[in-house]
């Protein structure tokens, strides 16, 4: 699932306007102005705070109303007291929405099961961002993605990695800072490169197949980029290690923010190398079960099925198989 863009609305900032179409995959493009500027700023940031908006966060799941095939998110209301009592954090600064400020809060201390909170109950549920996206607009997936990134960091770096002691918040929680006055090392929020790539040979390209994917479900091929090594470089060592395949001419398509935990996937295109590939796959079992050729013909007409189904549409391997089928400039 993607979309593109022209230009942002007025007010934004010149590095926000796309002077020429640009690729937003899902969960990339919240539309924040994230004024890191301000973040430092404690005056401004708690007059910001009562005219907010609140983005509610609960164990990795957003707060969502409505029958699930019609859910709407739910902001909370920055002049109530009764989420204050439960923050695992102060509120999180993510950015303007136009002259709006928006916060994430982490709720996840306030109750054991949310169903049993009166407050939140009586507002909606919180759902997986996973099981969102037939339901969510593309602008809010970036908001609840960017949410979801943040918070896991902070529940994972309580404690500085450089002497031990715990770290605490600073710049309206895009970093923390270690405890300890003989340390006091700084910690940022990081994300891990990962190559991901469709591999083609004339009308035909290369899918792959975990263990762990649901049935029949088949995608890209995938991998962390290592200490040392390119992208590109990256690209042609996963295409190896997990099915034996040598490949070339490897182009850049797009990236896509991962927040499972905290991936950043940069989708590739890539040419196996040799024609006889098919019949010699050396897969490594350790990465995937199942590793298979597919023509663009059976991938046009198929139906899902358990025995084979595409990628969901908010992943990028499903928009680079896409891209590839319909794309000239990337299935040639």
């Amino acid at each position: 699932m993607s979309r593109h863009k022209t230009v942002l609305a007025p007010g934004r900032r010149p590095w926000q306007c796309w002077a020429i179409m640009t690729m937003l995959n899902f969960y990339a493009g919240s539309g924040l102005d994230r004024a890191a500027h301000r973040r430092k700023d404690q005056s401004w940031l708690q007059a910001a705070l009562p005219a907010a908006r609140l983005v509610p966060y609960w164990r990795g799941k957003h707060l969502m109303a409505g029958p699930p095939e019609a859910a709407t998110p739910v902001w909370l209301d920055p002049a109530a007291d009764w989420w204050r009592q439960g923050l695992a954090l102060d509120p999180i600064f993510l950015g303007l929405d136009g002259e709006v400020p928006v916060f994430a809060v982490d709720l996840s201390p306030l109750a054991e099961d949310p169903a049993r909170h009166a407050e939140l109950a009586a507002l909606g549920s919180f759902v997986d961002l996973r099981g969102l996206t037939p339901v969510l607009p593309a602008e809010t997936a970036g908001v609840f993605a960017y949410t979801r990134a943040l918070m896991l960091w902070h529940d994972r770096h309580r404690f500085c990695g450089v002497c031990g002691h715990a770290t605490a918040v600073i710049e309206a929680g895009h970093a923390r800072r270690c405890t300890n006055p003989a340390c006091g090392a700084s910690h940022f929020p990081r994300t891990d490169p990962a190559v991901i790539m469709l591999v083609h040979e004339d009308d035909r390209c290369l899918m792959g197949r975990q263990s762990r994917f649901p049935p029949g479900m088949y995608s890209t091929l995938a991998g962390f980029v290592e200490a040392g090594e390119s992208l590109e470089e990256a690209v042609m060592r996963e295409c190896l290690e997990e099915a034996g395949v040598h490949v070339g001419d490897v182009r850049y398509h797009s990236s896509q923010p991962w927040p499972f935990p905290a991936s950043l996937m940069l989708g590739f295109h890539a040419r196996a190398l040799s024609s006889d590939i098919a019949t010699d796959l050396a897969t490594d079992l350790d990465e995937l079960e199942d590793v298979r050729w597919v023509t663009r013909d059976f991938l046009l007409s198929h139906q899902p099925s358990d025995s084979f189904r595409l990628p969901p549409r908010d992943s990028i391997s499903r928009r680079l198989i896409e891209a590839w089928l319909h794309e000239p400039a990337f299935g040639r």
